[in-house]
């Protein structure tokens, strides 16, 4: 096969190719390499996604929250403390706090909060007794379930409890784990010690919280990698204490009845609830009322910025902000999965697998008792319903969770090689203030 040369003095075959200088003269293109990643998957791969995952969508939800619980909350709060205000900012000064407790806890290394476990879960009891003690406990909805520090204070123990028992188990299990094939083992004392917490919760009546501290004790047990038959007999086994606490009190018994009997027609207080609920979604549509827009929280809806925020946020911001709200616990449950996947930390996998139990489990008893498909025992939709104790604990246990991301070995190399912020300001500084002189 004869060559030539194009106009720019390459070598061409006699098809009109250009040929690669010193290789083999076929006409057809040398491979590339393989294909270039999608930039977001790009972005997902590098070690402080999780990081900034972690941070962005907390951030996020918590921002979101905020402004929901000062519009949901500006009609009551009118009525009782003659200011639209007074709740969205007793909402904002809890979440100063817990975003400093959680900053603050974010820098804590693994070791120091495998230590404090057992701390953490018997200062958690001895607060959980108080609630008995004549004059400190305090009864809210048929819950005693509240220690009043001061007047207009107070604090909710059970909160505490479940940083006490994802702390407490996931040292225990981590220390335990050559013997957990053993069923004595995975359940003493972790179990005994859980089961102390939860039933002086239940005791006060708050079922509620109940399920969500079983939730978070399966959650650590499932992760730790006992057998399935032994998780099987505690699945079994926690099935049936919920029967039985839901059998043994008047209070359960009636939210259960009304959730099963509710219709359009029903005067029985919870089911006015759960129908509002309702009809905030219904009349939300797709786009909502707007923001601040809302009519069921003009007495028409218990509650309103608490157990069923996510109703008001459906009525002002229509289908797109319950979805954005979904869309969000989704991305911080993700994030929490990463971490698992992520980390040979024994302690970080069981700890974190507990914080994702708690997020997951209280938003779905929450936001089903608001769809109608779960009996309304009140539970907080985590980082947006108002609530000092449920907003601050929930912004430490995922501190925690920021913390084990930030010590993966090259997520910690990333954040050290990372400019400072004061050194990139003052570097882009410079340049404009030799500019101006």
């Amino acid at each position: 096969m004869s060559t030539s040369t194009d106009r720019h003095g390459a070598p061409t075959s006699e098809t009109g190719a250009r040929s690669a200088p010193g290789g083999d003269h076929t006409g057809t293109r040398e491979p590339s390499g393989p294909p270039e990643a999608h930039p977001l998957l790009a972005r997902l791969d590098s070690p402080l996604s999780t990081y900034y995952l972690l941070i962005g969508s907390i951030g996020a939800l918590l921002g979101i929250g905020l402004i929901m619980v000062l519009s949901a909350s500006s009609v009551s709060s009118l009525q009782e403390n003659n200011s639209l205000f007074t709740v969205g900012v007793n909402q904002a000064k809890f979440a100063a706090i817990g975003l400093v407790g959680a900053v603050v806890v974010s820098r804590l290394p693994v070791r120091t909060w495998q230590r404090v476990g057992l701390g953490v879960i018997g200062a958690a009891i001895i607060m959980q007794l108080l609630v008995f003690v004549p004059g400190l406990g305090v009864t809210v909805n048929g819950n005693r379930n509240w220690l009043r520090l001061i007047p207009g204070l107070q604090l909710q123990p059970s909160e505490f409890g479940k940083l006490g028992i994802i702390l407490y188990g996931a040292s225990v299990l981590t220390v335990k784990r050559r013997l957990l094939g053993d069923w004595k083992h995975a359940v003493i004392p972790v179990v005994p010690a859980a089961g102390v917490v939860i039933a002086l919760v239940l005791a006060g009546g708050d079922l509620g919280t109940t399920f969500v501290l079983i939730g978070i004790l399966f959650s650590i047990l499932w992760t730790s990698g006992i057998s399935a038959r032994l998780f099987g007999f505690a699945a079994a086994g926690g099935v049936l204490l919920v029967v039985i606490m839901a059998r043994v009190s008047q209070n359960r018994v009636a939210r259960i009845t009304s959730w099963l009997s509710c219709d359009t027609t029903s005067a029985d207080p919870l089911c006015w609830q759960a129908k509002n609920g309702a009809f905030a979604l219904a009349d939300g549509g797709l786009l909502g009322q707007g923001p601040g827009a809302s009519r069921e929280k003009w007495g028409w809806l218990p509650e309103q910025h608490n157990d069923f925020i996510f109703a008001i946020i459906g009525e002002e911001l229509g289908l797109i902000g319950t979805l954005t709200i979904l869309l969000l616990i989704g991305l911080i449950t993700f994030a929490c999965y990463r971490v698992i996947l992520q980390t040979d930390d024994r302690f970080v996998r069981l700890a974190t697998a507990g914080v994702m139990g708690w997020i997951v489990v209280q938003s779905v008893v929450n936001i089903g008792a608001v769809l109608g498909l779960l009996p309304v025992i009140g539970v907080p939709l985590p980082l947006v319903s108002a609530g000092g104790s449920a907003l601050i604990t929930t912004l430490l246990g995922l501190g925690m969770v920021i913390s084990f991301a930030r010590s993966e070995p090259a997520c910690a190399r990333a954040l050290a090689g990372r400019p400072r912020v004061l050194a990139r300001s003052l570097s882009v500084m410079s340049p404009l203030r030799k500019r101006t002189r």
